[in-house]
Formats: structure tokens, sequence, C-alpha cells
């Protein structure tokens, strides 16, 4: 019987609970697959259809804590109206308030992360589009009530908001403040001189400074090839030396033609003396 999108999604999210259990109570290397399948209430063949290896299964985690986090901020009453950093906070206030209840695990996570950083690259992490998407549009509706202005760059700029978010957890994980107070101040210093460069067009003049130098030095590169002219042509390569001879002897003297002498065929004859 075929499964529906709403019923794997809940099994999806079903076993990513249930790792996150286990790991928290037992650590990451002491949990198997196995485990996480029965404990899941899945087939042992069926955990892997969702999730091909434990490494795969934190990044769902942070997959599911992303959509959850989205979905949350949409929510929130007024939104609607927020402004640009209003908004930015929110959705990251919503992936702090859902990683808490989690910390030890995070913790795992992170660790895990930082052995094997090639886990956040490309389209692995499926939480970095979904947020992306979010900021992008976000961006839009800021261009949209003029508080900032149209840029080129908004599709690269709001993909690196999930760098950030990835770096503002690292800085709550080891927020020693009391109730971690210091990481919402840091959220809203960082955010705000975010928007404020924004708001001033600053990023736009940075990409274009940086397309201007790459086209410029380009521009010098062919001048300077033009300038040289053409390359010459490669030399013939030098005959190789006879085998007969050792390299680098004196070439020998040609021999002088022989001349040709008549052949002394004809015997002489003795003069008879008269009788």
């Amino acid at each position: 019987m075929k499964t529906s999108k709403a019923q794997q999604d809940e099994t999806r999210a079903r076993i990513v609970r249930t790792a996150v259990a286990l790991m928290s109570e037992r650590g990451f290397d002491a949990v198997t697959m196995k485990d996480i399948a029965w404990a899941a209430s899945v087939g042992d063949a069926t955990i892997y259809k969702y999730f091909p290896s434990k490494e795969r299964l934190v990044l769902g985690y942070f997959d599911l804590v992303a959509a959850d986090a989205v979905k949350a901020t949409r929510a929130t009453p007024g939104f609607a109206d927020y402004a640009l950093q209003d908004r930015l906070q929110r959705l990251t206030d919503a992936i702090l308030e859902r990683l808490e209840p989690e910390r030890a695990f995070v913790l795992q996570a992170r660790a895990l992360l930082a052995r094997a950083p090639l886990l956040l690259l490309g389209d692995q992490l499926q939480a970095k589009q979904t947020l992306r998407d979010q900021v992008l549009a976000d961006l839009q509706h800021a261009v949209a009530t003029g508080e900032i202005a149209p840029s080129d760059f908004l599709q690269l700029l709001s993909g690196l908001y999930g760098d950030y978010a990835v770096g503002v957890v690292g800085w709550w994980l080891h927020d020693r403040s009391p109730g971690a107070a210091d990481t919402p101040r840091f959220v809203d210093q960082t955010l705000g001189i975010l928007v404020a460069a924004l708001k001033s067009g600053l990023p736009d003049r940075l990409v274009q400074l940086a397309l201007f130098f790459v086209r410029s030095q380009m521009a010098r590169v062919m001048q300077a090839r033009a300038d040289a002219g053409p390359a010459a042509p490669a030399p013939e390569p030098a005959a190789a030396p006879d085998a007969a001879e050792p390299a680098g002897a004196k070439p020998k003297p040609a021999k002088p033609a022989r001349r040709r002498t008549a052949s002394k065929t004809a015997r002489t004859t003795p003069t008879r003396k008269p009788a």
C-alpha cells in the first residue's frame, strides 16, 4: 500500500524525534540505526529509505527545526506588518526556541559537524534552502515597502542567512550568561548592523566593486597578451646523434676520392738481340 506524503512526513518526524531522544540519553556513537528503527516502530529497511546514515539523520533534525521555525514565524500575529529587522529577528528566535529543549543533542550534533564540515555543504542540508526561501521573501517584502532599495543580489544575500544562523547557534551553545541573555543582545546588534548596511546599499556596492576588480584584472591580462603579440613558433627538435658515434664527438673528415689508373694487363716484351 502506497503511503501519502503526509504519512511519510509523519514517519520522518517520528524517526528524527526518536533519534534525538536516544542520542541525548546514550550519545551519538552508542546508538545504532537499528536501535532507532525499533524505538520508532519502523522496519530496519524502512529507516534507510528516509535516512541513509546517522549523519544524514542529524541533518534531518535541523531540516525539521528550520521548517517548524519558518511555519511559526509566518503564523506570528501581525507578522505581515513587521519591518525587515523584526522579521529576521523573529525567525532567529523561532530557531533557538526549538533548539532549547534539546540543547544536549545540539551539542553532540555540532561536534559531529565540526568533525565532518562537508556535511554542511551543497544541498545536503535542506534547512538552508528553507531558511533562504523565507529570508528572500522578507527581503522582497522590504523592497516592496520601500524599506531597502532594489538589488540584483537578494538571492545571494538571502543564502547567507543559513551561515549566520549556524553562527548564532554556536554563540548560544557557548553563552554562559544568566538565562543566555547575551544571545538575544548579540542577535539584535548583528541584525541591526546587517539591516543598516542593506538600507545604505553597501552590500550592492561591495559586490559591484568586487566585480569591477575582477573585470579590470581580466582586461589587463588580455591587454598584456595582445601587446606581446602572437607566440613564437616552437623550435624544431634537433636531429638525434648517430647511434654509432658518441654524442658530442667531432665529425670525421670525408675520405678523398680515389683516382682510377689504367690496368697493367700487358707485359713488357723483351728486346731481341740480333743474331
